[in-house]
Order: C-alpha cells, then sequence, then structure tokens
C-alpha cells in the first residue's frame, strides 16, 4: 500500500581513511589482516540464500606469497549454475514487486555496514587476496563500493521521478520495471567495488542476479555475499557462482531467460560474450542488454609548458598504484623533447624511491601482480623491450616470482610511437614514453588518437589554454574519461560517471544513472480520463 512519496537523503562520498601512523584504523586493520592471514577461509557458492559445498576446492593463495594458503573457493558444476538460474527466476516476481524503497533500503544499510563494522575486514582481505596496499583498498572496496551502493539509489529515485507531460483529461504516466528473466554479472579481480556493483546495480531496479566473481578474488566476494545478506537481501536475488567460466557462461547463454550482462573484464572476452549473445538471439525471451567496460591503452600527453615535475608525479602515480592494474592505469605516455630531460629526472627518482612488497607493511607503494600467468606475460614483454632496437628499457625491468609475483615498476623508451607496448593492453607496472619534436605536437596528437583500439582513460598536460582547447577537441572519441592536468586514474561515483568506447566497452558509466536505466524496460501508460463515445471527428460534419 503506498503511504507516500519516499526520498534518500542527499548523499556525500564515503570519506577515505588515512591510515597514518597512530590512528585507530591503521591499528585495525593490520589485526584484521594478521587474523585473516592465520586462518582459512571457506568460500561457498551460494544459491537460494543457502551456501553450497561441491566438494571440487581451489586453494585461495595471496599474489605476494603464493606459497601461502588462506582459504579456498568452491567449483560449480553445470548443475549448480542451473540451480543459480532457477533461483533467481523463482525470485524473480517478488522482488520486482518489491516498492522501491524497500529494495534500496537494503543497499544502503549494506553501506553502513561496509563502510562501518566491515570496513577493516573488507580491506584486510582485499590486501590479501588482491595484494593491494591499504590506500588502494580503502578507496577501492570501501568508500567506492559504499558509494556505488548510495548513489545508486539515489539515482533510482531521480530515475522513477521522470515523468511525461499530461493533456487535458489524459494521464500519462512511466513504468520502470525489471527486465523479464534474470541478468549475469562477471566482475574482474582488480576493483572490489566493480565486484560488488555489477550484481547489485540491476538487482537495486529489480533484477535478479547470477553472479560470477573472478577466481582471484574470492576472498572479498564472500564478504561482499555476507554484507548482502546482513543488510537483508531476499534469497535468490544474487546468486554466486564461481569455477570455470566458459561454462558457466555456456550454461547462462543457453538460458531463454537470459536478459543481460553486466561485464567488466578484457575486450576479447566481451566481444565472445556478444558474438554468442548474438548466435543465440532467437532463443531469448527478449533482447538481452550488453553492459561492458573492458580494456584500455590509457594515456598521458604532455605540451611544452607544463610543469615536469607535475607530470612525473601523474604518471608515477598513474602507471605504478596498484602495480598498473587498474583498468584505468597509465600505460603510454606522449612528452616532447624539450622537457623530456626534466620529466626523466623526477620520474626516475620517484620511481627508484618507490619500495616494493608485501602490504601490510604499510611503507610499500607497490605490491604484487594478481597471478603467475599475470607475471610471465608482462615479463615477456619487458625481455623483449630490453633486446628490440626500437626501445630500451631506461628504469627498472627487474623482477622475482619465488615468494610473490613482483615485478619492478618498469619504464620503455619507445623510439618508434607504434611499438607493441605504445598499443598492446600490458595490465602490469610498465610505462612506454615516446619523445615528440617540439614543433610536431598537432601530429603527436593525431598519432596518440590513431594508435590504440582503446578508449576508456587519458590525460593532457598544458598551460596555453588554445593548446588544451585543441587537444580536447582532438582526442573527443579518445577516452569516455579524460583528465586535464591529471592523472588518468582514480574516477569518483558521482563525480567522474566511469566508462569508455571504442575496445573500451559500452560506455554506459558506472557510477550514474546513465548505467541503472539500462536494466530497466519502461512502459508507457495512458490513461483517458473521457473516452469518445463516436467514432466520428469533426471534420466529417456537414457544411
Amino acid at each position: 500500500m503506498a503511504t507516500g512519496f519516499f526520498k534518500t537523503d542527499k548523499v556525500t562520498n564515503e570519506p577515505i581513511l588515512s591510515y597514518a601512523p597512530g590512528t585507530p584504523e591503521r591499528a585495525e586493520v593490520l589485526e584484521a589482516y594478521k587474523h585473516l592471514w592465520n586462518s582459512e577461509m571457506e568460500v561457498p557458492l551460494y544459491i537460494g540464500g543457502n551456501e553450497i559445498f561441491t566438494g571440487k576446492t581451489k586453494l585461495i593463495t595471496p599474489p605476494h606469497d603464493h606459497k601461502h594458503v588462506v582459504g579456498s573457493f568452491q567449483k560449480a558444476s553445470k548443475e549448480h549454475v542451473q540451480q543459480a538460474i532457477d533461483a533467481a527466476l523463482a525470485a524473480r516476481d517478488e522482488w520486482a514487486a518489491m516498492p522501491w524503497q524497500d529494495r534500496v533500503s537494503i543497499f544502503l544499510k549494506a553501506a553502513d555496514l561496509l563502510s562501518g563494522p566491515y570496513r577493516a575486514r573488507m580491506n584486510a582481505a582485499t590486501m590479501i587476496g588482491q595484494s593491494k596496499t591499504v590506500f588502494q583498498a580503502e578507496i577501492d572496496a570501501v568508500a567506492e563500493l559504499a558509494d556505488f551502493w548510495r548513489f545508486n539509489a539515489q539515482y533510482l529515485q531521480r530515475i522513477y521521478s521522470e515523468q511525461p507531460a499530461s493533456s487535458k483529461e489524459v494521464w500519462n504516466r512511466m513504468e520502470y520495471r525489471a527486465l523479464e528473466g534474470f541478468i549475469y554479472a562477471v566482475t574482474p579481480f582488480n576493483f572490489t567495488s566493480i565486484a560488488g556493483n555489477l550484481p547489485t546495480s540491476p538487482a537495486m531496479a529489480g533484477n535478479v542476479v547470477v553472479w560470477k566473481p573472478s577466481s582471484t578474488s574470492m576472498y572479498s566476494a564472500k564478504l561482499i555475499m555476507e554484507i548482502l545478506m546482513e543488510a537483508g537481501l531476499p534469497d535468490g536475488v544474487i546468486n554466486m557462482v564461481s569455477g570455470s567460466a566458459s561454462m558457466i557462461t555456456e550454461v547462462i547463454l543457453e538460458s531463454p531467460h537470459f536478459s543481460g550482462i553486466h561485464f567488466t573484464g578484457s575486450t576479447d572476452v566481451f566481444q565472445y560474450l556478444w558474438k554468442k549473445v548474438g548466435e543465440n538471439i532467437a532463443k531469448y525471451r527478449s533482447y538481452p542488454r550488453i553492459v561492458g567496460e573492458t580494456g584500455g591503452k590509457d594515456f598521458v600527453w604532455m605540451y611544452k609548458d607544463a610543469d615536469p615535475i607535475v607530470v612525473a608525479t601523474a604518471l608515477t602515480r598513474g602507471a605504478f598504484e596498484y602495480q598498473g592494474q587498474k583498468c584505468s592505469a597509465a600505460s603510454r605516455a606522449y612528452i616532447p623533447k624539450s622537457r623530456w630531460d626534466a620529466v626523466f629526472e623526477t620520474l626516475k627518482k620517484q620511481v627508484e624511491s618507490i619500495k616494493m612488497g608485501a602490504p601490510d607493511d604499510m611503507s610499500n607503494f607497490e605490491t604484487a601482480v594478481i597471478s603467475e600467468g599475470a607475471f610471465n606475460k608482462i615479463t615477456g614483454y619487458i625481455d623483449d623491450a630490453k633486446k628490440d632496437t626500437d626501445a630500451e628499457v631506461i628504469i627498472g625491468g627487474n623482477y622475482d616470482k619465488s615468494v610473490g609475483y613482483f615485478i619492478e615498476p618498469t619504464v620503455i623508451l619507445a623510439k618508434n610511437p607504434h611499438y607493441i607496448t605504445m598499443e598492446e593492453e600490458l595490465f602490469g607496472p610498465v610505462l612506454t614514453i615516446y619523445v615528440y619534436d617540439d614543433a610536431d605536437w598537432k601530429e603527436s596528437l593525431t598519432i596518440l588518437d590513431g594508435t590504440s583500439p582503446y578508449a576508456l582513460t587519458g590525460a593532457i598536460f598544458a598551460k596555453d589554454r588554445y593548446v588544451i582547447d585543441y587537444a580536447s577537441k582532438k582526442l573527443e572519441n579518445a577516452a569516455g574519461n579524460f583528465y586535464i592536468n591529471d592523472k588518468p586514474t582514480g574516477a569518483v561515483v558521482n563525480q567522474q560517471p566511469f566508462g569508455g568506447a571504442r575496445g573500451s566497452g559500452t560506455n554506459d558509466k558506472a557510477g550514474s544513472m546513465w548505467n541503472l536505466i539500462r536494466w530497466m524496460s519502461v512502459r508507457s501508460i495512458k490513461e483517458n480520463f473521457n473516452p469518445p463515445i463516436d467514432y466520428r471527428y469533426p471534420f466529417m460534419d456537414k457544411e
């Protein structure tokens, strides 16, 4: 029964704690880290509100100490995936019919649980399982995820309030329905906030979800489910399955009730999923929504009047925070010849001062890359650059996987602007720089725009406003998130909605109403208060 028009309070971004020496949050997170490090966590499947233990498991080992076991997660069979689909469909009608304010209250409570009693545990789990420093964990696993849940509630209210005009004797309304069927959420290892947002944003709009987290982020995925269940999420609304990605996807895409995919991951995988959806299109009850954020080859471009220290600092932070494993990480840079020596001097000094090691040592700026596969791929590019005549490793270049998957922050100087590491996504702590002649600054922008198939993030540094205006227009389609005199990482919910185009995704902007509206099917309703009683129109009357 409707009793009022409900509004959420005005939302502000979750404050980021400092974890400076002597602060209570520092002691809390280190205690939580120690506890989790010295225990083993079993991660079940979550199907219809039940914890399922399949008997087939995979160990969870921290990337920075891959011989240390902190737990295991269950591997689903085809039958388990079908059970998850069935559980979602069984929950669908009641969940979709629930008043929107009751749905969002669950996620508002989840945000308060996350930023309150779960804060230290979630940060510690992300530090251990995904090898993030405490600051990288804090801005991601707590602040950004809490922001997603709170702001999405506000966006939903805004969408529902958008209504059409009505004319005399007619009342027009718009009804924002959940999609028929279920949503498939596929999430990556590198952001706990993305893992929490991709299944919950469709759910907030009344959809039910089958969620497959990355096998290298299962530690924090379990805590996300615990928080949602404690917040009151009904059984079957979000079902978490893990194991073989190809098998899970095969079962999902064969279901006639599949109604959409919310994806973050590699471009190749997303293109494969899109192709399979196309091949199966005739069997679906409705045309599925396909929303994805994929790869990036993110750039920094410098004009000759920019401050070399500012640019070097943006490169250090943009390229090497979280070991370059952000889809927004600075991966290629274009520096004018007249400023190169000054940029290189500061960059070399900063990068060589970076301390690398386990995340519970808070003096470390960098930790390990996520897996042996990632380690081998990234170091292969570094080894090739050491041999190639078109490139030179000028900073770093060393690596060691005996204890953890550690790769030094590495800078490659490319003599050819189309050298392979200027074009291909590496997803690691490797930055490639091309030095251009000052007079060719416009040509360098043309090269930049045409070099990569991606268009996720990018940054330009300049003081001359004519140059800023020219570069901004020239690079209009080169980045979905574009930065002027700032590094290309660190998008904040409700401030810089995130997503790119070209090979970087569908640009549906996580952290905005534009993403949420993709999970709705709109019904227009016209109610006539005075319907006609004669089929004839006035123009038909006799003179």
